[in-house]
This record gives C-alpha cells, sequence and structure tokens, in this order.
C-alpha cells in the first residue's frame, strides 16, 4: 500500500537575477515582431495561382505532385520583369527539360500573373516607402 503525503506548505525556492552592475541605466530592448501584415484578398489570389501552377506542371510532367521537378516559379520576380516576353522567356527557361509544349501553360500563367500585386514586406514604423 502506497503512503499518501501531503503536498509541502513551505514555497518552493526560486532564483533571482541581479543586472551587472554599471547597466541599471541601460532600457531594455523590445523583442521584434515576426508578423508581416498582407491584403488578404490578394494572398487567396496568390494561393489560388499556386495551386493552378501545381496541378498544371503535374500534367505537363505526366506526374503525381510530389514527383514534379523543383521549380522555382517565382510570381514576384515575374512582375519585376519589364513585359510579358521577358516573363514567357524566364518560364520557358524554367521548363526547358518539359517534354510536352509548353505554350499553353505560359500563356495562361501570364494572364493570370497581369493584374496581380507584387507581395512585400511593409515598412517598419518611421521608414518612407519610395
Amino acid at each position: 500500500m502506497a503512503a499518501v503525503t501531503r503536498p509541502e506548505t513551505t514555497p518552493q525556492p526560486r532564483v533571482y537575477f541581479k543586472t551587472p552592475p554599471g547597466t541599471e541605466d541601460e532600457v531594455p530592448q523590445k523583442q521584434g515582431r515576426v508578423t508581416v501584415k498582407y491584403d488578404r484578398k490578394e494572398l487567396r489570389k496568390r494561393l489560388n495561382l499556386e495551386e493552378w501552377i501545381v496541378g498544371q506542371l503535374t500534367h505537363l510532367y505526366d506526374c503525381e505532385e510530389e514527383e514534379v521537378p523543383e521549380l522555382e516559379i517565382d510570381v514576384d520576380e515575374l512582375l519585376d520583369l519589364p513585359c510579358d516576353v521577358d516573363r514567357a522567356f524566364k518560364v520557358k527557361g524554367l521548363l526547358a527539360d518539359c517534354y510536352k509544349p509548353t505554350d499553353v501553360f505560359v500563356a495562361a500563367l501570364l494572364e493570370r500573373v497581369r493584374g496581380m500585386q507584387k507581395l512585400s514586406t511593409p515598412a517598419k514604423k518611421g521608414e518612407v516607402t519610395p
């Protein structure tokens, strides 16, 4: 039979840290936040586009989603390019090893990218945006 013990009524010991001498005047810095605010509608459009791209790539490469070659179709990078000709050239370069015709996919991708906004991190407080 196990013995029943009472919980201790004395408080547990605590550890306190002293501030090193000479640092009392320093103000502790606030911890930074890791959150970024984006437009939800634009994020939803971007997510839908990425899902569409994955679906199209699985069709172009005739494979399962997990087997699609590592391709980085960066929408923001495409938006940085000055015209659709440059965007098409960039995407076709990424799809160079695809044996199926890619012109229809590239044209549809450029149509979907057109009108999207580039997602950039918002400026910090006090920073001036160009």
